[in-house]
């Protein structure tokens, strides 16, 4: 999947390969030539010092690279006559650092991190030192998004032990389709009432342009709260208590969660 960075006004395609992060050259590259960008990538590894970046580079992270060719390349580079393409590099040295596809959406050279931030270095210092804050937001965005997901997860886990807990107490044989949905949608909305003061119809009309529920748009800390008070809910249920008890229970407990989560030193990201 392609991902993109906005860099100076330059939009940087980010690819996932093989579980690395690959970063566009060729985007890198606009920013010193908008024309040609490939020949900037192509006059950057024909130095000697990039040859032998890229040869150290793959040493250490290919166990198949082809050594015999990244020497020969090395005792050729700074030589008037020598060029070097990213084609020629990957088919001579077995290389995985840098990936290159022809076409006109998505193709381009691609590099592993390390490489693209040294290539950057070399069109821009200024540039590279953008590049790499816009890469590291981009990678705590996706952290926190992984952790949200986590914990949405979660909460559709215990979510099937709360609806269990519903079915097995509060739903009798002689409710019709409608009642049934009724006890449910009332049970998911104390869980909402006591952690967002509003039910999932309230906040539907406070948000008329906002797609999915009140619950997508929760904290990490409200969805792990969440999660917890649908497993107290479902025991509460199950001891017969009713809903206005239970419902103050859960405010209480929600109140409670929420201050620990928020005041701890280690608070959620």
């Amino acid at each position: 999947m392609k991902k993109s960075i906005n860099v100076q006004g330059y939009p940087i395609g980010i690819k996932g390969i093989e579980k690395e992060n690959y970063i566009s050259l060729t985007d890198i590259a606009r920013f010193k030539n908008p024309e040609a960008p490939a020949d900037v990538v192509k006059n950057w590894m024909r130095t000697r010092a990039t040859i032998d970046f890229l040869g150290l580079w793959e040493e250490l992270n290919n166990p198949n690279v082809n050594v015999v060719e990244i020497d020969q390349f090395k005792n050729q580079a700074g030589a008037n006559a020598f060029t070097m393409s990213p084609k020629k590099w990957i088919e001579a040295t077995n290389a995985i650092g840098i990936y290159s596809s022809s076409g006109k959406y998505g193709g381009g050279t691609f590099a592993h991190q390390d490489i693209a931030f040294e290539f950057a270095s070399w069109v821009s210092a200024e540039f590279k030192l953008y590049l790499i804050k816009e890469f590291q937001r981009l990678k705590i965005n996706e952290q926190k998004e992984l952790e949200w997901n986590s914990k949405r997860e979660l909460s559709k886990v215990n979510y099937h032990i709360h609806t269990d807990a519903i079915k097995s107490n509060l739903v009798v044989p002689t409710l019709n389709d409608w009642q049934v949905s009724f006890v449910y949608a009332s049970e998911a909305d104390i869980l909402n009432t006591a952690l967002f003061g509003k039910t999932a119809a309230d906040w539907r009309k406070e948000n008329p342009d906002k797609k999915g529920n009140i619950r997508d748009y929760a904290t990490m800390e409200q969805l792990l709260v969440i999660a917890n008070m649908e497993s107290y809910n479902a025991i509460l249920i199950a001891q017969g208590l009713p809903q206005s008890e239970r419902l103050k229970l859960l405010n209480a407990m929600a109140d409670s969660q929420m201050q620990v989560l928020l005041n701890s030193p280690k608070r959620l990201k």
